[in-house]
């Protein structure tokens, strides 16, 4: 029962930020200024996805889904079948951390956690452990363009990290034709853009890593049927990329389902 409960309460603040959210959404596209395009999709395939993940960072790699998780003793990193769903390798966090965004670089997996201030490195065919770094803050999603790591904190910034060293190198602020747009939290690097997912809202901003500027919304209002969702299915949160052949894959925290969506409207 107090399970129950807690749950019910959790969701019920969740729906309310979410409401307050949209609001400003809507408040910042009737200000007189001119909002970012919305970019419509249709979805590809659905794939199982393991419910009980509470997904907090999403790669594509070499036919494999790579998988970082959260919750204070539930968070992992994994190595996942696509077709299946199937978790084929997992390593699990000490208790302490809460498992954020992780991006492959080389031959290691990075990891980020919450609060801890903590990044962990991984050998990314075995995810032995070979390192720790700090860094301020807290830690939400993660990629890299192929030179610089990209993080983000839950700001309207993004971090540049060095990614052998892992010192920050710049920031970012992004916005919407002049508006910081904050909550920015799993991140792939996609054709010369940053996708981000945005917390508590169903919508990915596409943002140009020069500017900072949202130059597109993906609105997937709907994405997840909620007769299917079951009662423990959160946000929408995990973006991976497949350049090789093009797929594009979201899913969400505790989702059922993994989605190839395709993009059929952007300028």
């Amino acid at each position: 029962m107090v399970r129950y409960q807690w749950d019910m309460l959790r969701k019920s603040f969740i729906l309310l930020l979410a409401f307050v959210v949209t609001g400003a959404f809507s408040a910042c596209n009737n200000s007189g200024r001119e909002s970012a395009p919305i970019l419509t999709s249709e979805v590809v395939h659905t794939y199982p996805h393991d419910s009980a993940a509470f997904t907090q960072g999403l790669v594509y790699a070499e036919g494999i889904l790579f998988e970082g998780t959260g919750g204070y003793g539930e968070s992992s990193l994994r190595r996942v079948e696509l077709e299946t769903g199937s978790v084929l390798q997992q390593y699990d966090l000490p208790p302490q951390y809460f498992g954020e965004g992780i991006a492959l670089w080389g031959d290691r997996i990075i990891q980020l956690t919450w609060k801890a201030g903590r990044g962990l490195v991984y050998e990314k065919d075995t995810f032995n452990p070979v390192e720790e770094f700090s860094y301020p803050g807290e830690g939400w999603g993660l990629t890299h363009d192929g030179a610089r790591l990209i993080m983000s904190n839950g700001s309207s910034s993004l971090i540049f990290l060095d990614p052998d060293t892992f010192a920050e190198t710049g920031r970012l602020p992004v916005h919407d034709q002049g508006v910081p747009v904050s909550r920015l939290n799993e991140l792939e690097y996609i054709d010369g853009h940053i996708f981000a997912n945005v917390w508590l809202t169903d919508r990915i901003a596409r943002i140009s890593p020069d500017t900072g500027e949202v130059t597109g919304w993906i609105d997937l209002t709907g994405l997840l049927d909620p007769e299917t969702a079951g009662e423990e299915a959160d946000v929408l949160n995990g973006i991976a990329y497949d350049a090789e052949n093009d797929r594009l894959f979201v899913t969400g925290k505790r989702w059922p389902s993994l989605f190839e969506i395709q993009i059929i409207s952007s300028d």
